[in-house]
């Protein structure tokens, strides 16, 4: 996830029970792109011991080819390439989910990485850009090229993150691809995992937007998988978590009111789950800086409410970043 997969949320998230493996923000990749220092940094110092892929958006067959030469210097568990970020910004450049609209430039990309990536190259997309005309074709262009692993997003580009998911779509690629499909779309908690699982017949599931707001989902579907009890959080374990992503995530070198700006970008996402009416969210919203961000996050989640249970589920209604959706972008 752009500006969330850094360094330290991946070790913020490690100590709530890490996921199988990561995958870095994306690479740019152009004409005069080099690897990215910060997104580099995720890659060799996470301290989870997880393995990381390292993530490429783009279309320049020969940039890419550079890139991923440049990379495979690094401790990477393998190769992704973004065909699924809706970002207007970003699919008018026809990369990331722009090149779904095109399964010639699809096919010719995915034939130079597959030469050139000596170990696991997996693709992430959505089912289309505005429709699934081209679906089915981009499943065979995974299987031409010998993908190692597919995860599918169960919307296309126009539907962004609010669009129903289309799970049958998830099915179909089950279904048709050689390789396995990881599930992607409102994985909101840990019994909606399982129920995917097996209603899409998917490897497994990619949580996104909702490991924001609660760490502690992959932890808690490993606990529902091995028939243990599931961990749950109660209000005071999310002031901690929002404590260390204040630690490991904000630059305390930066003006108090950029901290706080870049705590709220989680804190959108979080305060889904902490209060139904969306009080927190209003109050949080109208701090100018992180002193008294951090004591909004006090009054709203410890005293009185310390013990209260966390929800699994975000409250409906409620809306994370409500300019930046109704100007349709992806950007946290």
């Amino acid at each position: 996830m752009q500006d969330v997969t850094t360094t330290g949320f991946m070790r913020v998230i490690g100590r709530r029970g890490v996921p199988d493996w990561f995958v870095t923000e994306y690479f740019r990749v152009h004409e005069t792109s080099t690897p990215e220092k910060h997104i580099l940094d995720s890659i060799q110092n996470h301290g989870t011991a997880r393995p990381v892929f390292a993530q490429l958006i783009g279309e320049d067959v020969p940039h890419i080819i550079r890139t991923i030469k440049l990379l495979q210097a690094y401790p990477i568990a393998g190769i992704d390439l973004n065909m699924g970020c809706p970002a207007p910004k970003v699919y008018r450049k026809n990369v990331g989910g722009g090149l779904l609209r095109d399964p010639a430039k699809i096919d010719e990309i995915l034939s130079a990485m597959r030469a050139e990536i000596a170990g696991t190259f997996t693709v992430k997309m959505r089912i289309g850009f505005d429709g699934m005309e081209n679906y089915e074709a981009i499943l065979d262009l995974i299987n031409k090229h010998k993908v190692d692993l597919l995860t599918v997003h169960g919307r296309t580009v126009k539907g962004l993150y609010w669009s129903e998911v289309n799970y049958p779509a998830i099915t179909q690629a089950v279904k048709k691809v050689a390789c396995p499909v990881i599930a992607n779309g409102d994985v909101t908690q840990a019994t909606k995992a399982t129920q995917l699982i097996r209603e899409t017949g998917a490897y497994g599931m990619m949580m996104g937007r909702h490991a924001i707001r609660n760490p502690w989902i992959f932890r808690q579907w490993r606990e529902l998988q091995q028939g243990q009890p599931v961990y749950q959080p109660k209000l005071s374990d999310v002031r901690t978590y929002i404590q260390e992503l204040a630690d490991e995530c904000c630059d305390y070198s930066m003006h108090s009111e950029r901290q706080a700006g870049r705590l709220k970008k989680f804190l959108n996402f979080i305060g889904l789950a902490i209060d139904t009416e969306g009080k927190f969210l209003y109050d949080m919203r109208r701090t100018e800086n992180l002193g008294d961000l951090l004591k909004c996050c006090d009054a709203h989640l410890m005293g009185t409410r310390a013990n209260e249970i966390y929800p699994d589920e975000p409250h409906r209604g409620l809306i994370a970043r409500p300019t930046r959706e109704t100007q349709q972008t992806c950007e946290l």
